[in-house]
């Protein structure tokens, strides 16, 4: 059963203008109710609901569920509401298979039978073709096609349940999620962190190449999920005699990705206006996992990312209002 909506409480209306304005949400598992955070701070100042003033919304795991939900016309409270309900639930499970399941269920019980034709702005979700090594990207809008126009169908005729569970399936901590397209092809995907942790590159590519956006109407706002000490839980302590544990790996590389997609980005469209936001934050009393599931902490990671928001609140208003 798809959780029903409030009626929306944002009411200004802003007008149309040349701008193109995207909206890029990193993945991080449970780390994501950093971007709730930021993303409260940003809907509350616009006085908007977040898919009216974005052009393009990209995901990639969390960052995926996230802007699927603001793209089919959520409030970030509405979403909040659901991360504190299902997250905890799904990080709490000790087994690949218990975290599959309980994935499953989120994403089922969220978006029900939606589909992609269903979202109100662009939207891309990101994920990894298992075989091909490729990236796979959902999207609603045959605008944002970079070929193969003539087939097109949005979010290739899967379902926004399983195209989100696929981009969150880190896999080995997930399964792979296998998906059936609408024209009966059978792809098995993995978590889209392997292939662009941090999605802004793609959603600018989307812009320019398929849009034909001029890069000086772009104004692109890429929220992270902040950077943080390593727990020091129980298992991290027998673990860390081997030299490198699966946590550790899985974060360091989504680490990476993220690190290396951005340096990318200034080298190839240093001259697109952006704003970046992915605090570091080094007290003890800040280590965190992708797989946090105490909430006390969790709502700490949010108040980081409204505090985030703060330090780039005037560079925000010049960008979105």
């Amino acid at each position: 059963m798809t959780e029903e909506k409030k009626e929306s409480t944002l009411t200004t209306e802003y007008e149309a203008d040349a701008q193109c304005r995207i909206l890029s949400l990193d993945g991080g598992g449970a780390k994501g109710f950093y971007t709730l955070g930021v993303l409260k701070e940003i809907e509350a100042m616009l006085n908007c609901p977040l898919y009216k003033r974005f052009d393009i919304i990209f995901g990639t795991s969390t960052g995926a569920i996230i802007a699927t939900l603001i793209a089919l016309g959520y409030e970030v409270d509405e979403i909040h509401a659901l991360y504190k309900k299902h997250v905890p639930d799904v990080m709490a499970c000790r087994t690949r298979n218990g975290r599959t399941a309980a994935l499953e269920k989120l994403a089922h019980d969220v978006f029900g039978k939606r589909m992609f034709a269903d979202v109100k702005t662009g939207i891309g979700v990101v994920s990894t073709k298992w075989m091909t090594e490729r990236p796979m990207i959902f999207k609603g809008n045959v605008k944002q096609a970079h070929g193969s126009i003539g087939t097109f169908a949005p979010g290739f005729g899967v379902p926004i349940a399983d195209a989100v569970q696929a981009s969150c399936s880190a896999f080995p901590f997930f399964d792979r999620k296998v998906v059936t397209t609408s024209a009966g092809d059978k792809i098995e995907l993995l978590d889209g962190g392997y292939c662009a942790n941090n999605p802004t590159l793609y959603a600018i590519a989307d812009a320019v190449a398929a849009l034909k956006k001029e890069r000086a109407d772009l104004r692109v706002v890429s929220v992270g999920v902040g950077v943080y000490p390593d727990p020091n839980k129980w298992y991290m302590k027998v673990i860390k005699r081997i030299p490198f544990n699966s946590i550790e790996l899985l974060q360091k590389t989504l680490e990476i990705n993220t690190q290396s997609m951005d340096q990318l980005r200034t080298i190839l469209f240093r001259d697109v206006p952006t704003i970046r936001i992915s605090d570091t934050f080094e007290r003890p009393e800040m280590a965190t996992d992708l797989m946090e599931h105490n909430l006390d902490k969790l709502n700490i990671l949010r108040q980081r990312g409204r505090e985030s928001f703060a330090c780039r609140e005037d560079q925000l208003k010049e960008f979105l209002m």
